[in-house]
């Protein structure tokens, strides 16, 4: 240990990090930039390519941050695990996604451990980061890793400290990797000082926690509690389309109380790689103590159901046009999951795309971040399809028989699509600003506009 703890004061320790990711990939520029030696390792062969050439391929790490880290030779990127017969500590960084029963994959966590157990030698740190079910770290991770023949808190050290990234926010604004506070879970207490210590470079806000058991379930919290207080507004937003009352008014209104409040916004439904995600993971392990989260699954019951009503409000929007949903043009403005990133994972927007076209419409899409965007091969529609974001010009805006607005990017014009546009259904009030042309607007919780047909 003492070994380590000098390694990790003067920045000797060399530090491998598994998966080259949102998570991973800024994590690995955050140590390089502080002075560790760091390697990434990632089967995505682009990836490593991109990164020997000091090219990034997440919009929150720039290159000019990456550059300098390979040319110096702190930062390279391989995919051969072997290398981590020579590292020091290993951070565990990859996805968590749910099968298609909404039970946990572990298989990501798995391969990583499986690759680092027959390269584990005494003396070094192992850190997952990946948000998981309470007990991953302890009754999944370890077996796998003392498969090697040592002991964990004795020969090498484990511990679990969760991802906090909050993407779209750059350097200079928003929390990054350099000044969120970490939370940090050991095996034993020497495993949780040494993660805190290595971690305590990026940040000096370190929290120990008793266990991994009790990080991963504060992980979950977090989310939990943003998927609990979204379904919340998601089902008073329903409520006062019904009474007539802006949402988005009420909400702005509530926000003035400085405390016990805390907003959040409706939407089309949620995505990312936590909140669709995260509740199940819980949901999931908690039966196996005869227990059922009600309120987490009724929660991910109403904003499952947003997508439903978003496309329930673009056929309300086309008949009062005098239209159909049946081969009807709907121009999908936004894909990623939230404004300004590239990350389309668990998008709503797929879903919502799904059921438009299970609706008969014909459905094009426009991201600037996003240029190809998948969706289907599942029970909502079989059939895969691929799309490609097309330009953003008058005429595809005007083509299209209605503008339905998924995800609010901030380089996009609203006023100048609604200017152009026939009809404009916003599930995320972008158009709040825009003053000309509100009659062509339908806005998820708040009263319709009017029709032409009655306004003749």
């Amino acid at each position: 240990m003492k070994t380590l703890q000098q390694k990790i004061a003067d920045k000797t320790a060399h530090v491998a990090i598994i998966g080259l990711g949102y998570v991973g990939l800024p994590l690995a520029s955050g140590l390089g930039k502080v002075g560790f030696p760091v390697t990434g390792i990632d089967l995505d062969l682009r990836k490593v390519e991109a990164l020997q050439r000091g090219q990034s391929y997440i919009l929150d790490v720039p290159d000019a941050d990456l550059a300098p880290l390979v040319a110096a030779g702190r930062l390279r990127a391989t995919a051969d695990y072997d290398v981590l017969k020579g590292v020091d500590a290993v951070f565990i960084c990859v996805p968590t996604p749910f099968d298609a029963m909404k039970a946990p994959d572990l298989s990501f966590i798995e391969n990583a451990a499986r690759g680092i157990a027959p390269r584990l030698h005494a003396g070094q740190l192992v850190v997952l980061q990946s948000t998981t079910y309470p007990g991953t770290t302890e009754e999944f991770v370890q077996p796998i890793l003392e498969a090697s023949g040592l002991k964990a808190g004795q020969d090498f050290y484990l511990a679990f400290s969760p991802e906090r990234i909050d993407p779209g926010h750059t350097n200079s604004a928003g929390y990054t990797v350099e000044n969120t506070p970490k939370v940090v879970g050991g095996l034993t207490p020497e495993c949780a000082q040494l993660a805190g210590a290595l971690l305590a470079h990026l940040t000096p806000a370190i929290h120990l926690v008793s266990s991994p058991r009790a990080a991963e379930m504060a992980k979950l919290l977090e989310n939990i509690f943003r998927s609990v207080n979204i379904a919340l507004v998601n089902e008073l937003t329903l409520l006062a389309e019904r009474m007539g009352i802006d949402i988005w008014e009420v909400i702005e209104a509530a926000k003035t109380k400085p405390f016990g409040f805390m907003p959040f916004y409706p939407g089309p439904g949620v995505g990312g790689h936590c909140i669709p995600v995260d509740p199940y993971y819980l949901s999931w392990k908690a039966r196996e103590y005869d227990f059922y989260t009600k309120f987490i699954e009724l929660a991910a019951e109403v904003n499952g159901d947003m997508p439903y009503h978003t496309v329930q409000k673009v056929i309300q929007g086309l008949n009062r046009q005098g239209r159909l949903i049946q081969e009807a043009s709907v121009l999908i403005l936004g894909v990623a999951f939230k404004p300004n990133v590239d990350d389309a994972r668990n998008s709503p927007a797929e879903r919502v795309i799904e059921l438009l076209l299970k609706e008969g419409a014909q459905v094009s899409y426009h991201d600037p971040y996003v240029p190809r965007f998948h969706v289907g091969g599942d029970v909502f529609l079989r059939q895969p399809r691929q799309f490609e974001s097309v330009t953003l010009t008058p005429e595809t805006v005007a083509g299209a028989d209605c503008v339905l607005i998924v995800t609010g990017h901030a380089n996009v014009d609203y006023g100048w699509v609604v200017k152009h546009a026939q009809l404009v259904v916003d599930a995320v009030n972008a158009t709040r600003q825009v003053r000309d042309g509100r009659d062509k607007i339908v806005r998820l919780g708040a009263t319709s506009a009017p029709s032409r047909t009655s306004e003749r």
